[in-house]
């Protein structure tokens, strides 16, 4: 994921939008549609929540927001009000204000992992199943990773979650030591 980020420009707009969008995926969750949906009223800095407005199945879910996605987030706003972009555009848009499309971030997402030479492929939905990792990582309960994702279900929530405890068990039989006698 930091390989990722870093591919982003830190001083060009497009680069501080593009910065946002990976981190909505990965720090706060949210599906492509999602992200590319926000609207800067459904970003709430002093109370640390996004809402999603129009989720999966038309439902409405708040997230919480971390320091550091809130200041990517805030570093992006405050470029896009540079370039007086109206605040009723989605709030990943061109640099005109226009919303920007699902085969932009598909596009994008390839061209960041090849830029970060990840040989796996990239797409942004991964970084949700990335943000289910963390969170339990992190601590938290099957329950709170179905709420801030937004599943209907536990049982799609756990299906993001099996290939944490493979990965957990691969690093554990490195880590073991065992000397074959001669």
């Amino acid at each position: 994921m930091e390989r990722l980020v870093a591919q982003c420009s830190r001083r060009a707009k497009t680069g501080l939008r593009n910065r946002a969008l990976l981190v909505l995926g990965y720090r706060a969750g949210l599906r492509c549609q999602e992200a590319l949906d926000l609207l800067v009223k459904d970003i709430d800095f002093d109370r640390s929540v996004i809402t999603v407005r129009s989720g999966k199945g038309g439902r409405m879910r708040r997230i919480g927001m971390d320091a550091g996605t809130a200041a990517v987030l805030q570093r992006w706003l405050e470029a896009r009000a540079k370039l007086h972009i109206p605040r009723s555009a989605p709030v990943l848009c061109t640099l005109k204000g226009g919303a920007l499309q699902s085969s932009y971030v598909r596009h994008l997402m390839k061209r960041l992992g090849r830029k970060a030479a990840i040989e796996k492929r990239c797409h942004y939905h991964g970084l949700r199943h990335f943000a289910a990792c963390s969170l339990v990582r992190d601590g938290a309960t099957l329950t709170m990773v179905q709420s801030f994702l937004g599943h209907a279900s536990a049982a799609t929530s756990s299906i993001y979650l099996s290939r944490l405890g493979s990965d957990e068990a691969v690093e554990f039989a490195r880590e073991r030591r065992w000397e074959p006698s001669q």
